[in-house]
């Protein structure tokens, strides 16, 4: 819960923002100019915010829409991502939120409807081709949905629209508001999900795998399409064991016939992300791994890349068509 809540002035009185903050009745409620006051400035403590970090409400004035990194999607040749909330409800080691923010705070863009327009005119500028929309890239896009309504809200509304699809990823269980409406035809919820020992270790706050199976199990029940992320895969010494027995439990629950789509990627960070990742950990053994930095990235030596990938590959090969496999390039 949030002991603190910081909301713009000029939201102040938007509907969002009071049924947003109606779910923290007993919090402390600081009015600001700008989200920026509070989550930009230099010399904060990520960790020591990361206990009981505050929620901004803000209203997000541009850059609604991006172009996806390249490599990233799952066969349409026009990705695109957006994010409603800055940073995660999760504390995940390996994550690159970290090394981007200053601030361990969540802010929350209440102004969906500006999103939703960027939405419609990229769509509509596309013609007829189908244009994929990801959301839980600045954040996880379900762990909040009970105080945010995101889901629900883009859900009514991009469904509507017929060329745009729409992949909610996720680490969360939060699914009732999914599973109290009907499948959306051009929505994938996509579940990232590492092997048990690792997750324990480097997932901290998400919900351990054998809930994220069943939550993934009662969508697809549903009729919702399902995604399942590998990303990124994390190397141990005994990698192929701990992934072998992961395929293993996911595929022993979850239906590959009726799956979307399956991606795979390695673990990867702008160099001076990790290396603010490893002051954050010093002693965290994620940090210890065989890496190198290269063009400005910092990832696992390429043998060790290559075999992950090439191993990790003919696993979920060995369980789903290939036309649904999306191996990252980049």
């Amino acid at each position: 819960m949030s002991h603190t809540i910081y909301i713009e002035d000029v939201i102040l009185g938007h509907p969002r923002t009071k049924k947003i903050a109606s779910h923290y009745p007993q919090a402390t409620r600081i009015s600001c100019d700008r989200y920026s006051e509070v989550f930009n400035p230099k010399a904060q403590n990520f960790r020591l915010q990361k206990q009981q970090p505050s929620l901004i409400l803000a209203k997000k004035h541009q850059g609604f829409v991006l172009p996806a990194p390249a490599g990233y999607g799952i066969g349409s040749p026009h990705n695109y991502y957006f994010s409603h909330m800055l940073n995660c409800v999760y504390d995940c080691r390996y994550c690159f939120l970290q090394g981007m923010y200053q601030s361990a705070n969540y802010v929350v863009f209440i102004n969906y409807e500006d999103f939703l327009q960027e939405i419609r005119n990229i769509s509509a500028r596309h013609g007829h081709e189908p244009v994929h929309f990801f959301s839980g890239y600045d954040g996880d896009s379900l762990a909040l949905e009970p105080v945010t309504g995101f889901a629900d809200y883009f859900l009514t509304h991009v469904g509507n629209i017929p060329n745009a699809w729409l992949e909610l990823r996720s680490k969360s269980t939060q699914i009732r508001s999914l599973l109290k409406r009907n499948p959306i035809p051009r929505c994938i919820v996509a579940f990232s999900l590492s092997p048990e020992s690792i997750a324990e270790k480097q997932e901290h706050k998400a919900p351990p795998l054998q809930r994220r199976l069943q939550a993934i199990e009662k969508l697809q029940a549903q009729g919702w399409k399902i995604g399942l992320r590998f990303d990124p895969l994390l190397y141990e010494d005994n990698y192929p064991s701990h992934y072998r027995q992961l395929f293993e439990q996911v595929f022993a629950i979850i239906n590959p016939d009726q799956l979307h789509s399956v991606s795979l990627g390695v673990f990867r960070l702008p160099d001076t992300y990790f290396k603010k990742l490893h002051r954050l950990y010093p002693e965290d053994r994620l940090f210890a791994a065989p890496v190198q930095t290269k063009n400005g990235l910092t990832a696992y030596h390429e043998s060790i890349e290559q075999d992950m990938m090439q191993f990790c590959s003919e696993q979920i090969l060995s369980y789903i068509s290939a036309d649904k496999f999306f191996p990252c390039k980049a």
